[in-house]
């Protein structure tokens, strides 16, 4: 199982994380765990773990907002039906009002 960036996983005895980067470069995975703590790994410790039955795919919390430090009644609910390939217009950003100097 390769990591995959925007997946959420589990290693047994663990907190669940998100990967939120690759650097294959350096060899490198970034995790971020729902608290907002960034850890990174080696890539072979990921292949180690998942050869030993110790890490899982999982499906994401449904309170994504921990991670990212907003309260869930400051995400607004937009309608994206509309929007084509070819359309001009912006796509909301879900990190729209985020104060990223608090």
């Amino acid at each position: 199982m390769k990591p995959a960036i925007g997946k959420w996983y589990k290693i047994q005895g663990s907190d669940s994380f998100e990967v939120v980067a690759i650097d294959e470069d350096d060899g490198t995975i970034e995790l971020q765990y729902f608290d907002g703590t960034v850890e990174e790994m080696d890539i072979e410790d990921w292949q180690a773990e998942h050869e030993g039955g110790n890490l899982e795919e999982i499906e994401p919390p449904e309170d994504w907002t921990g991670s990212v430090d907003i309260d869930p009644e400051d995400v607004e609910t937009r309608d994206t039906s509309g929007y084509g390939e070819n359309d001009d217009r912006q796509r909301p950003s879900r990190l729209e009002g985020l104060d990223l100097f608090e």
